[in-house]
């Protein structure tokens, strides 16, 4: 076996399946990955300084494409809530979370991986997280919460704070090195691989987090959290679809996907414990693990029909 041959075929095989291993892992040492969940936004933060090395200004621009996506993610919620509440409010608060809730900010990672347009969806990111600070507690509060009442500004502060920096502070990093040094720029943009694996690092670390507080606050009512689990999958999927199905009218099927599709599910587990039943919380908590197996899916069917097309280019 030539030398250079082992490395390929290692990078090809965690290319396909480190996301699936990084899940596995995740649920297994939940215990000992919880106490890192202070070290995410900063995994985060420099994930997304190397992937926005690939955006300028000039790319990033709203269009309809990000209005309509936007009518989806409020619209949407609220329907699905009032469909599902007279079956069961614990039910409707936990799916209609999941399509409230913002663009997680590792979506321009996988869609650069995926080959689509990361400008795109690094703005609508940026969007459709500040615009969540301003109308989750707007919203919540009209459903009603189950604890004691926070302020507006308070949570607003607090998602903003949370979010904002993690989205905002590499993008204008990544445009400064631009300016300021261009060859060390050209670097950060060619290893674009390197925010893959810091991506399944903190995905390892979330669904540790996410296993750890599901097992804590378990209350026994496993026929509700099977029927949680199965909407959540289904609303996943729909998301996807929908947003692939959207993008593809603007040349950008992929982005509108991960645009849609992809949700910020620790902001959305905050959100549901601060304002909802703390039981709804399993809503985003399962939908981490739908996004990423869908992403997960995504990126080996990308991987072999790359594999294919340079069998097909040799030929």
């Amino acid at each position: 076996m030539p030398r250079l041959y082992r490395p390929i075929h290692m990078h090809k095989f965690l290319e396909k399946y480190l996301l699936i291993i990084a899940m596995i892992t995740g649920i297994t040492f939940h215990k000992q990955l919880y106490i890192f969940n202070p070290v995410i936004p900063y995994l985060l933060s420099l994930m997304l300084f190397i992937t926005y090395c690939r955006v300028t200004w000039n790319e990033v621009r709203l269009t309809n494409f990000h209005y309509i996506l936007l009518a989806i993610q409020y619209l949407g919620s609220a329907v699905v809530y009032i469909l599902l509440k007279p079956f069961n409010e614990i039910l409707a608060q936990a799916v209609m979370i999941c399509i409230l809730t913002a663009t997680a900010t590792s979506a321009p990672v996988v869609t650069g991986i995926l080959g689509g347009n990361i400008a795109t969806v690094a703005a609508y990111s940026v969007l459709s997280n500040l615009l969540v600070a301003f109308m989750a507690p707007l919203f919540l509060s009209v459903i009603g919460s189950t604890n004691e009442h926070v302020p507006f500004f308070t949570s607003f502060w607090y998602i903003f704070q949370k979010v904002m920096p993690i989205l905002l502070v590499p993008f204008v990093l990544a445009l400064l090195l631009a300016k300021i040094s261009p060859k060390a720029h050209s670097k950060v943009r060619s290893a674009q691989i390197v925010s893959f694996y810091l991506w399944t690092i903190a995905l390892t670390i979330v669904i540790g987090n996410v296993t750890q507080f599901v097992l804590t606050h378990n209350d026994g009512n496993y026929s509700l959290e099977l029927v949680i689990a199965g909407v959540t999958l289904v609303v996943c999927l729909m998301q996807f679809i929908f947003g692939r199905k959207i993008g593809s009218h603007f040349n950008n099927t992929v982005a509108g996907g991960q645009s849609l599709g992809q949700k910020n599910t620790i902001l959305a587990i905050w959100l549901t414990q601060t304002y909802l039943n703390p039981l709804a919380s399993l809503g985003p908590g399962l939908y981490v693990l739908w996004q990423n197996l869908v992403n997960s899916w995504q990126i080996w069917r990308k991987s072999k029909k790359d594999d294919l097309n340079k069998i097909t280019e040799q030929a």
